[in-house]
């Protein structure tokens, strides 16, 4: 059972890197779609895992992978935006969001166009 507080921070962190990833891709010169489908903080705030859904699909190992290496940037940058609000600012867990694609390839699979024949 998530408590008030940590709803209230998983919001946030959640608000504020979708703006980030918003700007970083209306600045950036190809056109890959960052969103941010949920974000889960632990019981005491110090762990925060965002969940991401990145598109285009060809794109995702290389967009994980640049978030990966500048984690510590993407810490400071939600330090700056939490320091009054939490005395511990949380580690980031960055992972790929695939919930949307599951749901495409069931869809297919119902309606025949996958590796299952129609019965």
């Amino acid at each position: 059972m998530e408590s008030n507080r940590q709803r209230k921070v998983a919001q946030i962190i959640q608000e504020d890197f979708a703006e980030l990833f918003r700007k970083q891709a209306s600045e950036s010169k190809q056109s890959i779609l960052v969103t941010v489908s949920d974000v889960k903080v632990t019981a005491d705030l110090s762990i925060a895992k965002i969940y991401l859904s990145i598109f285009p699909q060809e794109h995702r190992k290389a967009v994980m992978k640049e978030i990966e290496e500048n984690k510590a940037q993407y810490r400071n940058f939600i330090g700056q935006k939490m320091a009054k609000q939490v005395r511990v600012i949380p580690n980031l867990n960055f992972y790929l969001d695939t919930t949307l694609d599951d749901v495409e390839k069931l869809e297919r699979e119902l309606r025949g166009e996958g590796d299952n024949p129609i019965l």
